[in-house]
């Protein structure tokens, strides 16, 4: 051939587009990403050409190239319509696009026409040889990506904003894509107890700078009722309303403020509009099991002899919608702890224990997840299937997780509290002493580690594990 596979190779890897960006198929649930995009692309126009581009990698991962060509003819199609006089330099992405789906189709001429559109344009834009793309356009494109592709690519994400924005820092849409990330990141330091970085601020900007945008308004709502200004947060929730009564993006995010306020039934009533444009949501399907399991809750503490038959159609429907949602997003790991919480309520216990395990089976934990899922396996096992022993076994393995995070607090305060009381009870058992002492000893309070263990070694005098724990607590203080 008259192209050098070698050169065309090194061409190929220096150009920016989603091949390049180290989006990994793992990590993502495909035909999620694939519904989502899809979406999106009904009801954001503007961000057409970012949708068409990330939906043409979709369908590439998927193994249908001929489908990812047709994707990113639709991306030129939206660039043009959009900016008819001028280049909108997200195009070069979508060359880009193109160059490694040739590629990748052995059809290397074309690739390296694209490779040809995409140097072309860089010389013009800079007058070195080192074709290098740096607009800021492109890092927002990237961002935009990564945020897609999931909680592992949001620092990266945040990177691209920021790099975008040192650029343009006026710019509407890089403003969004750094407060929705910074968004989701500060939800996430908050589970996990760390420092958080305000995004407040930083929505209040992207609503000022997209004033037509009632996405943003909406988790500026939502951001507000965190902080507990919630009569300002239902303002914003009403303007977006009532700017677009219809959208299922501003839809879901309205219902999670009303569950979260206590009006349950009107949060059921704005799902239910949203997933009749929007009926695969696997996010809306999830909301709405959150309602009915508020609303079990409720019935539960309300009366004495809550109605079995209420009780039994809450269960029902939030399992109904639970399954619908892990359905549709495999590794909906929330959903899926929910989901066996269900079953246990509705005491189905063989289907709560098989989707405990499939919860724990998905691929793309964090830390903070699982030890969510010790501490409610935890408390299925002990609440449910009736032993402590169980339970303090999983409690420990979250509580061995170094990491703080509310799931871990959890787990240290159900361990005390069940030790305590089995302590109290006045089975003298060395086993919960040495237990409580490992407990104390993982949260940092050796002093009271020390005491447990010696009441062990009282009960229990030559027990090698409690001799060298106590042994070395010594040593460290």
């Amino acid at each position: 051939s008259t192209i050098s596979m070698n050169s065309l190779k090194s061409s190929l890897l220096k150009l920016e587009c989603h091949f390049t960006w180290t989006l990994l198929k793992q990590d993502v649930d495909l035909g999620h990403l694939e519904e989502t995009v899809d979406d999106q692309i009904e009801f954001f126009i503007e961000s057409n050409i970012t949708n068409y581009n990330l939906l043409a990698y979709v369908c590439h991962l998927k193994g249908s190239n001929e489908e990812a060509l047709r994707n990113l003819q639709k991306a030129e199609a939206a660039a043009q319509k959009n900016h008819p006089d001028e280049i909108d330099w997200r195009i070069l992405v979508t060359w880009g696009n193109y160059a490694w789906i040739y590629y990748h189709m052995k059809r290397y001429e074309e690739a390296q026409t694209y490779i040809n559109k995409v140097e072309n344009s860089c010389k013009k834009l800079s007058n070195t040889d080192q074709w290098k793309i740096q607009l800021p356009e492109i890092y927002a494109e990237q961002g935009w990506a990564l945020l897609k592709f999931g909680r592992k690519y949001y620092e990266r994400a945040k990177d691209c904003f920021e790099t975008a924005l040192k650029n343009e820092p006026n710019n509407p849409r890089f403003n969004a894509g750094y407060a929705i990330v910074m968004y989701r990141l500060e939800d996430f330091s908050l589970r996990q107890c760390e420092e958080i970085i305000p995004s407040l601020e930083l929505l209040k900007r992207a609503v000022e700078l997209n004033p037509k945008s009632t996405f943003i308004m909406a988790l500026l709502a939502l951001k507000l009722q965190d902080v507990k200004q919630a009569d300002e947060g239902e303002r914003y929730i009403e303007e977006a309303m009532q700017i677009t009564p219809d959208l299922p993006y501003v839809q879901r995010y309205a219902a999670k403020f009303y569950r979260r306020k206590g009006e349950v039934d009107k949060a059921v009533e704005i799902l239910k509009k949203a997933l009749a444009v929007t009926p695969k949501s696997a996010f809306l399907h999830h909301q709405l099991a959150l309602c009915y399991k508020g609303k079990l809750y409720q019935l539960k503490n309300t009366t004495r002899y809550p109605p079995q038959q209420q009780v039994e159609e809450v269960i029902r429907l939030a399992i109904f919608h639970l399954k619908t949602a892990i359905a549709q997003k495999a590794k909906f790991f929330t959903a899926h702890i929910e989901l066996a919480n269900m079953y246990a309520e509705g005491k189905r216990y063989e289907e709560a224990e098989e989707t405990f395990q499939k919860a724990f089976q998905i691929n793309i934990l964090f830390d903070n997840d699982k030890q969510e899922y010790y501490y409610r396996y935890g408390n299925f096992q002990r609440f449910h299937m009736k032993s402590e022993s169980e339970a303090i076994r999983y409690y420990l393995e979250g509580l061995k997780i170094d990491k703080e995070s509310y799931g871990r607090i959890a787990c240290r305060n159900a361990l005390k509290k069940l030790l305590e009381k089995r302590i109290q009870r006045g089975l003298e058992d060395a086993a919960d002493f040495g237990t409580l002492g490992l407990v104390h000893k993982l949260s940092g309070e050796k002093h009271k580690a020390i005491e447990c263990y010696e009441k062990a070694i009282a009960l229990c005098p030559n027990n090698e594990e409690y001799l060298s724990a106590l042994c070395e607590l010594r040593l460290s203080i």
